[in-house]
């Protein structure tokens, strides 16, 4: 039984190009190298968006529904994010 599956893609060119010098530079053997680590990266991108949903956002969540006092009315978080950048803060 066949472990791999073969795709016929298309990329932008500009896309095309960063593959084509990953693999011309040397950092990768070919295409399928170049692919098989941008989807490893999504897979590991989309976990750790899962942990910080369940880990953070959940309990923080949670604390909230626990003792609404804690809450933050979306005003002042507003106010903080543009005193924030207007200091060039980030």
């Amino acid at each position: 039984m066949r472990t791999t599956q073969q795709f016929s893609i298309t990329l932008p060119n500009d896309m095309a190009d960063v593959v084509e010098q990953k693999v011309t530079s040397g950092a990768y053997a070919s295409v399928s190298e170049v692919l098989r680590e941008g989807v490893r990266a999504l897979i590991e991108r989309d976990a750790a968006v899962e942990r910080w949903l369940r880990d953070e956002v959940l309990a923080g969540h949670q604390e909230y529904l626990n003792d609404p006092s804690k809450g933050v009315p979306a005003e002042d978080i507003l106010k903080r994010m543009k005193a924030r950048r207007a200091t060039g803060a980030v």
